[in-house]
């Protein structure tokens, strides 16, 4: 598990971005924010069910704090190398299984499977205790009648690829599922569900994390229609009969199913970056907190940063120096067309931010960046994100690499690792997207 880094000084403003990191991390780890929103135990048993990135540590938790002698069993599906080492004496109560993400596998489905089938039998004696986190979309999956698992892999890229946002993703991904967008909670009735949910989302919408499996769903059949023709994805023609019918509608606020039930937001973006921000102020740090609710393209977000960056550098500003500017939220990556014989370009969001920050200051001295996904996994390698100093372009030019060259092919993997800037800290049991810290002194 993640460890915060010893409190750095100025004098080291790389060792400084990756203290504020961790901190932000250990704010959202499921052990040091479940007790307070756990139920008591109900008349009837406790099934657990859940799924996201954080799943692995969530289960771990409620079995660390629920009583002893009280019933406790159920499933829960996490990504792969995402289930934190046991602690010794903790007993299992819980099953965690692993799965594939971004893109669904059969792991998955298999999971998600088993995870209907548990709700068989339920009653209103019983408690359903869901463990929600990002991530869980890919990891819960269950396509609809007419859509079989290569159509969702084939559908979940094309998503992830188009530029699409996460909401805009979600509302395609519900509707094309038969456990996701609240009919994991319909499943459960007459049971009594109480999710537990770590925000990875702008706006921490409880509907769009994971795609609501337990949450009422407002979007509708046409408006998933409507994201697929947008982006230009195909679906096949029963699917889309179904889609056109609204035979494949998703339970709506104020379904009968799904009357009690609660939610609780156990971690957010928000208070991750406020406990980074009271982080530097303690290291003498000026603090700006933008947004935890930050979209658009990575590249994008990544100049408006270097913008801001480069007037407080230059005394510009109303931000004073040294300072840092923090903000989260989900960028996306708009993947471009490669040439042919080209080599497909690795990295995530924050790889991408890095390279459009770094371009747009252009070498701007006095400030160094951080950006990093909070999962430790920055899309689909083994970094969580990456780190821009002063010098990055030097550098990197100096081994006869040019930003504008990764940009074009959405390779930020290639053009941070060989400067040694890949930000690498292996999972780190929780999720509350991006993170980005913004260091001028």
């Amino acid at each position: 598990m993640l460890q915060p880094t010893p409190a750095p000084s100025l004098q080291d403003p790389r060792a400084l971005l990756r203290h504020l990191y961790d901190v932000a991390v250990q704010r959202a780890l499921p052990l040091h924010n479940t007790a307070a929103s756990l139920p008591k135990p109900p008349k009837g048993r406790t099934l657990v069910l859940g799924a996201g990135k954080a799943g692995g540590a969530m289960a771990q938790a409620v079995e660390a704090l629920w009583p002893a002698d009280a019933p406790l069993s159920g499933l829960v599906v996490t990504r792969y190398h995402h289930t934190p080492p046991r602690p010794e004496g903790l007993a299992q109560r819980i099953e965690v299984v692993e799965a594939s993400h971004p893109v669904p596998d059969a792991a998955g489905l298999e999971a998600a499977q088993r995870i209907l089938q548990l709700t068989q039998g339920l009653t209103a004696d019983d408690l359903v205790l869901c463990l929600i986190s990002g991530g869980g979309s890919a990891l819960l999956t269950l396509p609809c009648e007419g859509l079989t698992l290569e159509d969702k892999q084939r559908i979940n890229r094309q998503l992830l690829e188009s530029g699409a946002h996460i909401g805009e993703m979600n509302t395609v991904r519900k509707h094309l599922s038969a456990i996701k967008g609240g009919r994991l909670a319909a499943a459960c009735a007459p049971a009594r569900v109480v999710t537990l949910t770590i925000s990875d989302v702008p706006g921490d919408d409880v509907s769009v994390i994971a795609s609501g499996p337990t949450v009422a769903d407002a979007s509708t059949c046409a408006e998933a229609l409507d994201i697929l023709r947008r982006y230009h994805i195909d679906v096949p023609a029963a699917v889309r009969k179904q889609l056109e019918s609204g035979t494949l509608e998703t339970p709506k606020p104020g379904d009968p199913r799904l009357q009690g039930h609660a939610v609780e937001l156990i971690a957010t973006p928000q208070q991750s970056l406020e406990a980074a921000a009271e982080a530097a102020r303690a290291l003498g740090l000026n603090v700006v907190v933008l947004s935890d609710e930050i979209e658009g393209e990575s590249r994008e977000v990544g100049k408006v940063h270097a913008a801001l960056a480069r007037s407080t550098a230059l005394g510009r500003s109303s931000f004073p120096k040294p300072c840092v500017i923090l903000s989260g939220g989900e960028t996306t990556v708009t993947v471009r067309p490669r040439a042919e014989g080209q080599p497909r370009g690795r990295g995530g969001r924050a790889g991408e931010f890095c390279l459009g920050l770094a371009q747009a200051l252009g070498g701007q001295g006095g400030v160094w960046a951080l950006a990093a996904d909070t999962d430790g996994i920055d899309g689909v390698e083994d970094n969580a994100g990456a780190l821009v100093t002063p010098d990055t372009l030097a550098r990197a030019g100096a081994k006869g690499l040019k930003v504008t060259d990764h940009l074009a092919r959405n390779d930020a993997y290639g053009f941070f690792e060989p400067i040694g800037d890949l930000v690498i800290t292996g999972p780190t049991h929780t999720n509350v997207n991006d993170f980005r810290a913004v260091l001028v002194l």
